[in-house]
């Protein structure tokens, strides 16, 4: 989470605040995926339940690395909100 907050230039702001929609939506997968693998492994430990968090966590990054190998596009992006709502300045129109 740090290194990602020090990507995107965050001190204090909320980090799912400032991800893209993919962004999240991986992020949604590895929470979902880690949800499931525990509750089929029931895992009883604390090292067993970071071994789940390692396994669903490795679903969103297989489903993250295929979509950018489709798409030639990374995915992780430094684009927080300030930068994505920064009003564009505006065109000017020439008159004929």
């Amino acid at each position: 989470t740090k290194e990602y907050k020090v990507l995107k230039g965050l001190k204090k702001e909320n980090l799912r605040d400032n991800m893209t929609n993919t962004e999240l939506i991986l992020n949604m997968l590895a929470e979902a995926s880690t949800k499931d693998i525990s509750q089929a492994t029931e895992p009883g430990t604390f090292e067993g339940s970071k071994e789940v968090a390692r396994q669903g966590g490795n679903v969103a990054k297989v489903a993250r690395l295929e979509l950018e190998a489709r798409t030639g596009r990374q995915v992780v992006s430094g684009l927080n909100a300030k930068k994505a709502l920064k009003p564009q300045q505006p065109t000017k129109v020439v008159d004929k």
